[in-house]
């Protein structure tokens, strides 16, 4: 009986589209710039604990603590995504409900 592979976790259909842009669109402005740099920093923690997940199940590494150290790693990146976009939502909703 073979066992299909299913693939790399990822950050979710999202975050994989955000980081998956088209080369030549450079986000304009600092702030921008600064949110595209964080994103593609946490996609690439995202992956390199996914890579260290196969290589732990295939048996290319025996090294548990690395892994875990890995997609601990990931695991607060993607916390503090989760966190930077929930305070720019709130804030939003504050400028939006401000009176003119």
């Amino acid at each position: 009986m073979a066992i299909s592979d299913i693939g790399p976790i990822g950050l979710g259909p999202t975050l994989d589209l955000v980081c998956r842009q088209a080369p030549g669109a450079a986000p304009d402005g600092p702030f921008a710039r600064a949110i595209d740099k964080y994103l593609r920093e946490a996609h690439a923690k995202q992956e390199a604990a996914d890579q260290a997940i196969m290589d732990l199940a295939t048996g290319k590494t025996e090294n548990i603590h690395e892994v875990m150290l890995a997609v601990t790693k990931a695991d607060l990146t993607f916390r503090t995504v989760l966190q930077v976009r929930n305070r720019l939502t709130e804030a939003y909703q504050d400028i939006t409900r401000m009176a003119v």
